[in-house]
């Protein structure tokens, strides 16, 4: 419930700090004294957009601020899902700067405008007369009959399974255009994984077969080179080991005349037995060594195939084309695995949709039955509105497919006279029966929810005398319990009704016009309703007329 509303530097006003209370409120005013500017100022606190050309002219910044009480609105899991402190007491707080920018707070923690927005659906429902509109649009239609038919946890669940099927069908369409696409490049990935795996590609492979082709390209020379040095190192009497052999033996001859000599023969013995060594290794080696002209062509050709692969796949390496082999298999594996994993998505899209119209048979079903109701209802509320021949129809057609309301369209047809076909409701019904009928809905929905506060902007156009004090009465029995409802009226049959009573009106100054409102008492009541009655000039049957109305005499 609205406890106080606090405006400072918004359009015409400078200042001002006003307390609300429970039951029906009613606010008067002239045209452009600044009952729009309140609204104004009250919707920026459910989050609509700022302009900083609603700040009063002359200053930098508006502040709105607002004070409910939240203690019996079951709002406690809101705060603590956006981790906002919780308190029965709730304060909104906007404040738009002249640069364009705005700020948001609730109970002074900075928020943004989606937060306040959900919070603000909660605490007020703000009626004008743009909304009568709402009456043409199927999805208000057939938020009234949910909420007469208490549906909220039923259209939890259906969005659920709803949104699961959704998601399954849509993961559907996603697989079998990868399938087509896949199917397209079947052939090629095809072609490449089989030439790859012809290949038999071995890793290290490339180093070693150009090792081998270096070798057998100049196999030739290096047995001559080798041979020459075989020859070099033992050729009979002349080669350098005998020669070595025999200086071993010289110089251990010596060794009694000579003893350096051994020291001398031993350092040769070691070179004469190194130069053995290399000597039957390089026997070994040319002996091996033999030039084979076909395997020299294998090699060419090897070596070729694999240079070809890796100019072809831009591969640098044979690992690089092992790995490309891989993703190959796995594609094609991905592919041929497609057909498996649609018909199995297949199947649970058959079940999922089997649950989606188990639940909207479900939504169906009491929606039916609380239109049913609604009917009876609404024409009990219109007759006495001044419509006694009203005829009041809920239309339940079957959609071709369920959407995230169910498989229902709402139609309301209405008829304000005797003899005249039902029609849509938009189509046929005049300002005044619009106004009325909205009247009559929000009475019938404000059992069934939990807002706390309900705003009439000027909902008694087109109306007047004994409909608008029964207009009044409606209003007036919606704010018991705890409820709250304020309405902006022209008419004194329903400003009279009001408990509580506030009148908007503008004051110039030397430099600026202000707005101001202000909570009247019961002889500022009467003058204000005698206005309303008689205009400017008041007369005393203008002031018995408001006293009449307002039960003082």
């Amino acid at each position: 419930m609205l406890k106080k509303l606090y405006i400072q530097n918004y359009a015409l006003i400078e200042q001002l700090s006003i307390p609300f209370y429970k039951g029906f409120s009613v606010i008067t005013g002239e045209t452009g004294a600044g009952k729009s500017i309140l609204l104004g100022a009250i919707n920026l606190l459910l989050g609509q957009r700022a302009d900083s050309k609603s700040i009063r002219a002359g200053e930098e910044k508006c502040i709105i601020e607002a004070e409910f009480q939240v203690g019996s609105y079951n709002l406690k899991p809101f705060f603590e899902a956006n981790q906002l402190d919780y308190h029965s007491e709730c304060i909104l707080r906007r404040e738009v700067l002249i640069t364009g920018k705005s700020r948001a707070f609730i109970n002074d923690t900075p928020v943004n405008l989606t937060q306040m927005r959900e919070l603000g659906d909660y605490l007020i429902d703000i009626h004008s007369q743009h909304q009568n509109l709402l009456l043409s649009q199927e999805s208000f239609q057939m938020d009234v009959i949910d909420v007469m038919a208490q549906n909220d946890d039923l259209l939890v669940v259906y969005k659920e399974v709803f949104m699961d099927w959704q998601k399954k069908t849509k993961r559907l369409s996603q697989l079998i255009q990868e399938a087509e696409e896949g199917k397209t490049q079947q052939d090629y990935l095809q072609f490449q994984l089989e030439q790859l795996e012809e290949a038999n590609l071995v890793k290290g492979e490339l180093e070693r077969l150009e090792e081998t082709f270096e070798l057998q390209s100049h196999a030739e020379e290096i047995k001559a080179t080798l041979y020459r040095l075989n020859s070099v190192l033992d050729n009979d009497d002349k080669g350098v080991l005998s020669l070595l052999n025999e200086g071993v033996r010289s110089l251990r001859d010596l060794s009694k005349v000579f003893p350096s000599s051994n020291m001398l023969s031993e350092r040769l013995s070691s070179v004469y037995i190194e130069l053995k060594d290399i000597y039957h290794e390089i026997t070994r080696e040319e002996e091996h060594i033999e030039f084979d002209p076909i395997e020299l062509e294998q090699i060419q050709n090897r070596l070729n195939l694999i240079y070809s692969l890796q100019q072809k796949h831009r591969a640098q390496t044979i690992e690089e084309l092992i790995e490309l082999k891989e993703e190959y298999k796995n594609q094609l594996t991905t592919i041929s695995s497609l057909e498996d994993e649609i018909k199995e998505l297949n199947k649970q899209i058959t079940l999922s949709f089997d649950e989606v119209k188990v639940k909207a048979k479900e939504l169906s079903k009491r929606r039916k039955k609380a239109a049913l109701q609604f009917e009876k209802e609404i024409v009990e509320h219109l007759v006495p509105l001044g419509m006694k021949n009203v005829q009041f129809q809920v239309k339940c057609d079957k959609r071709k497919q369920p959407n995230q309301w169910g498989e229902d369209v709402i139609t309301f047809l209405f008829s304000a006279n005797k003899n005249t076909p039902l029609q849509p409701l938009s189509a046929v019904a005049s300002g005044g029966e619009i106004a009325r009928v909205m009247l009559s809905l929000k009475a019938m929905m404000v059992g069934k929810m939990q807002l706390p506060t309900i705003i009439f902007d000027e909902i008694d156009t087109g109306v007047s005398g004994e409909i608008a004090e029964r207009m009044a009465i409606i209003m007036e029995e919606m704010s018991t319990n705890d409820k709250q409802v304020i309405s902006i009226t022209h008419l004194p049959q329903i400003a009279a009704r009001g408990k509580t009573h506030y009148k908007v009106y503008k004051k110039d100054d030397e430099h600026q016009t202000h707005s101001h409102i202000s909570e009247l008492n019961d002889n500022e009541r009467v003058e204000e309703i005698a206005q309303m009655v008689s205009g400017s000039t008041l007369t005393q049957a203008a002031l018995d007329n408001a006293k009449e109305l307002l039960g003082f005499l």
